[in-house]
């Protein structure tokens, strides 16, 4: 299923709806699958490129957690949006926007280096607030692909972890593109492995272990393997 598709004498809001309800039944299976409680994956509704209308109906149907993947896209949205509606940021941030950043987001899945890391624990540290966020392994090595190479991330990570303002929270990665989900399970396997190695570290006082990986084609195998959240778009608002 690729989202909401209308059908004659259906209102937008009713296949909205539905295509919610479809991807809450394949999260509870896949957790089912795994002996994990449905409370233990968090739906991250990703509203790349669709207008705050179609966002507002989805609140209306009880989605509160939006992830955006670009800061300046967010900035017209999230004012069409009830305050307590959660935003996070899942695409990647260049360094000229970190201040913008955290006027908009709550947490942030995508921090793919150093410089932007040290960014945002800095203005965070300005403001005198903690941010939650994730570091981002390119599990597949890919050139088109942002995050810290995966043969040299367990070195990377731990100076991260002693950040005061940027707290990490747990690891991101998109696979490489396959035909099938089952080519995803390797990737998520190695993140888990990676997440399981560096919460052993003795500065990983605030590491959670969150992993946050999964979309539309993969997700239920990104649960079956630890996923704590996952990005889901096209499933819920269709194709754009």
């Amino acid at each position: 299923m690729t989202g909401p598709v209308e059908l004659p004498g259906q209102p937008a809001a009713a296949a909205l709806s539905a295509a919610i309800a479809a991807v809450e039944e394949r999260i509870a299976a896949a957790c089912a699958r795994a002996g994990r409680e449905r409370s233990s994956v968090t739906l991250v509704a990703v509203t790349k490129t669709h207008p705050p209308e179609t966002l507002r109906a989805a609140w209306d149907l009880g989605l509160r957690l939006f992830g955006e993947n670009r800061v300046q896209e967010a900035a017209g949205k999230i004012p069409a949006l009830p305050k307590e509606t959660e935003w996070h940021l899942i695409g990647p941030l260049q360094s000229n926007k970190v201040r913008q950043a955290l006027d908009l987001f709550r947490t942030i899945h995508s921090i793919d280096r150093a410089k932007i890391a040290l960014a945002l624990d800095a203005e965070a540290a300005r403001r005198g607030i903690v941010l939650d966020a994730f570091l981002e392994v390119n599990s597949g090595n890919e050139v088109t692909k942002h995050g810290f190479p995966p043969e040299s991330f367990l070195e990377a990570a731990p100076q991260f972890l002693r950040l005061k303002n940027l707290r990490i929270r747990g690891l991101m990665a998109i696979p490489p593109f396959g035909r099938a989900a089952e080519e995803s399970r390797p990737h998520f396997r190695r993140l888990r492995d990676f997440r399981d190695q560096l919460a052993q570290h003795p500065d990983a006082t605030n590491f959670t272990g969150w992993l946050s990986m999964g979309m539309t084609d993969d997700f239920e195998v990104a649960i079956e393997e630890g996923a704590t959240h996952v990005r889901i778009g096209t499933a819920i608002f269709g194709r754009r």
